[in-house]
């Protein structure tokens, strides 16, 4: 069986380290499949792939705090790099001839560049199943239903996928109900729970002794994901490690994130040199290692930094990005009421309290006795093996019938 997945990937890391994971998990869970993933992050290369995953990597588009979307590499117009990419996409439709097309967050694409490998599947493909994956949080219930409704997503949906997949609960955020869903929509619609994540490659007690942790201290980990703007985070948690007595118990390791600008880390570096207690690394593909050998974490509240913190069990304190997008502060703050960590707000953070908060997580052992529903995994496999043997079955019977079907040829003497 063949599936072809599209990552929406113009900011961070986080669509392609959740697709990533659900190819995985897919990969170990249906026998003979091959997985062909399209997506434009630069980070690509740098993460393990499974056997039974290629991709094609698309010229990389980047998303910046504006929210406009801009050509990061190549001396090309917006226009043209779209057109390119999804040119791509369709040669890669055509050729790979999928039994599922997977479709990350945008039913039409990156600036619509889905439209012509919709139609193709539509025209020439139609046994092809189509399932949109969303997030828990897209965005606020405001902006989220007025861009659907700018771009017709609604129709969209009802006219060429088959499912949608939500990874996330009603309980923490329903969104058939705040992005107010048709009810086409809403019967297409399955909620499989978040992304758990499986434990990391490497031992807590390895990383400690890596890291001169003693069994006395503890150890704090701070990540801000892919890092493009997570210098806020950072600074503002050196800012609050600046307020505690020189001799103290605690040891950082701050993962900057492989795109932090290269002006910003340097100042990281530079506030953290004199500081031994502190150590600085630049990426992993390995964080859950990390996160289980922390104490507590610091992070943004990116939906997979979130599941990663939840499904590790660690106490957390979360300083969610603001703009352009409210995703992370809804998820945040969402979470928080249930009681999963702690949130400070981003455009309010005070030194000393932000050290209080941390201190106070690590005096903690669990926030909440609420438990999340993290199955999302088996659950999208589990439809997704459905849909796509119904696309086998229908391709065979179409075999068989144009088999028995074709016009017998005569021969006179």
């Amino acid at each position: 069986m063949r599936l072809l997945v599209y990552s929406h990937d113009a900011y961070g890391l986080g669509n392609i380290r959740r697709m990533l994971a659900i190819c995985e998990h897919l990969l170990s869970e249906i026998p003979e499949l091959s997985i062909l993933l399209l997506s434009g992050s630069p980070m690509l290369q740098g993460f393990r792939l499974p056997k039974g995953l290629d991709y094609i990597k698309l010229p990389c588009l980047n998303r910046g705090e504006t929210g406009e979307v801009a050509v990061k590499y190549l001396g090309m117009g917006v226009e043209e790099t779209v057109k390119l990419r999804s040119e791509l996409i369709l040669s890669a439709a055509i050729n790979f001839r999928p039994h599922l097309f997977l479709v990350d967050k945008k039913p039409y694409g990156l600036k619509n560049e889905l439209t012509s490998t919709l139609k193709y599947f539509e025209d020439k493909l139609p046994d092809t199943k189509l399932v949109l994956l969303l997030r828990d949080i897209l965005d606020s219930p405001e902006k989220t239903i007025s861009e659907w409704q700018k771009h017709y997503y609604q129709e969209t949906i009802e006219r060429f996928y088959h499912q949608i997949l939500v990874v996330g609960t009603p309980d923490v955020f329903d969104v058939v109900k705040e992005y107010q869903f048709s009810p086409i929509l809403t019967q297409k619609t399955r909620y499989c729970g978040y992304i758990g994540r499986q434990p990391g490659f490497v031992h807590p007690s390895f990383i400690r002794k890596q890291l001169d942790v003693s069994k006395e201290e503890s150890l704090i980990l701070v990540t801000p994901g892919g890092g493009e703007d997570g210098y806020q985070l950072v600074d503002s948690y050196l800012s609050a490690l600046a307020l505690l007595p020189a001799q103290n118990s605690i040891k950082s390791l701050i993962i900057c994130g492989p795109e932090m600008p290269a002006d910003q880390k340097q100042l990281v570096l530079q506030a953290a040199e004199n500081n031994p207690r502190v150590h600085i690394g630049e990426f992993t593909d390995d964080l859950m290692s990390y996160m289980q050998a922390a104490d507590t974490i610091v992070s943004m509240a990116g939906y997979n930094t979130v599941c990663e913190i939840l499904s590790a069990r660690k106490p957390a304190v979360i300083i969610p990005r603001s703009k352009p997008s409210q995703e992370q502060l809804i998820r945040a703050e969402k979470m928080a009421k249930l009681g999963l960590f702690k949130v400070v707000h981003p455009d309010n953070i005070d030194s000393q309290i932000l050290l209080d908060t941390i201190l106070s997580q690590l005096q903690t052992e669990k926030n909440s006795d609420y438990q999340l529903d993290m199955n999302g995994l088996p659950r999208v496999s589990d439809q997704i093996l459905m849909l796509m043997s119904q696309t086998v079955y229908n391709r065979q019977l179409k075999k068989i019938y144009q088999k028995y079907s074709a016009p017998s040829l005569v021969v006179s003497h």
